[in-house]
């Protein structure tokens, strides 16, 4: 009868050393289901809060650099075509009708020719805001324009192929990419001490695919990310807002031999309207 009683005091013992264990172990999943929970709340947070840091960067650098245009194209009708319109008005005053004949004619040259540069002067300025070769003939002949300059220089060997363009982009589309491919280009040119630079373009049945190979120094997308948080690069946040604009991806990276480095831009196609 002891034994069987120290039995079921060892048993219930045991039993009660079970269940504390059991809470305790049910008490300790709870308390780190709840710090998780916690940790990935704050995670999540902390991520929106850089996201959204990210994004007001890139609204800035955005609005910093059409400021920038605004002043830019300010600067030149103010200091270069308002002088020769000025002048040209000096040319043709009212005393004009009280010259003679060989004056009037020469004053009348003179002011036309200087009325002819501020045309060609604001025929530039246009052209810097929409190349006519873009607005004429699209994105493919003004990046293969582009590139056959960049070539003809003798600096660097510079090639552009298009393989399937036949359905184009929107009109304000071609125009960001080609201002993104400028950048990306001209970035290239100014950094990279390349030898060569090629641009292929393919097409997917809901996106379109740039790519440019160059065998310089180059960034990879860490590199890119870094450069987006920081005051430096402005160049390369003006690629990140417009891309922003065309809700498309761009990546940089090496390839595997270290041999050259790749530039990818992928944009959304959308419907023509």
């Amino acid at each position: 009868m002891f034994f069987l009683q120290a039995d079921s005091s060892g048993i219930s013992r045991l039993m009660l050393i079970g269940t504390f264990g059991m809470l305790t172990l049910a008490v300790g999943i709870i308390v780190f289901v709840i710090f998780h929970q916690r940790k990935v709340i704050r995670f999540q947070y902390q991520m929106k809060k850089l996201e959204a840091e990210k994004q007001q960067i890139l609204l800035n650098a955005s609005i910093r650099f059409q400021e920038e245009e605004r002043q830019r194209i300010a600067a030149d009708l103010h200091d270069d075509a308002g002088p020769l319109l000025a002048t040209a008005r000096l040319y043709l005053n009212e005393n004009l009708v009280n010259q003679e004949k060989a004056q009037q004619l020469q004053s009348i040259i003179s002011a036309k020719q200087i009325i002819d540069d501020a045309i060609a002067l604001i025929r530039n300025i246009s052209h810097s805001l929409m190349p006519p070769t873009l607005k004429n003939f699209g994105l493919e002949s003004a990046t293969t324009d582009l590139f056959q300059k960049i070539s003809g220089s003798g600096m660097i060997k510079a090639t552009a192929r298009f393989h399937d363009y036949r359905e184009r982009l929107r009109v304000e589309q071609e125009l960001l990419v080609f201002r993104v491919i400028q950048e990306l280009v001209n970035n290239v040119l100014k950094h990279s001490h390349s030898g060569f630079i090629h641009l292929t373009q393919h097409a997917a049945p809901n996106s379109m695919f740039f790519r440019i190979h160059h065998d310089g120094k180059g960034i990879t997308q860490e590199d890119f990310e870094k450069l987006n948080q920081s005051a430096m690069g402005l160049g390369l946040k003006n690629i990140a807002s417009r891309m922003n604009v065309l809700n498309g991806k761009i990546s940089f990276e090496i390839d595997p031999s270290q041999t050259y480095y790749k530039i990818t831009v992928e944009i959304p196609k959308l419907p023509l309207i």
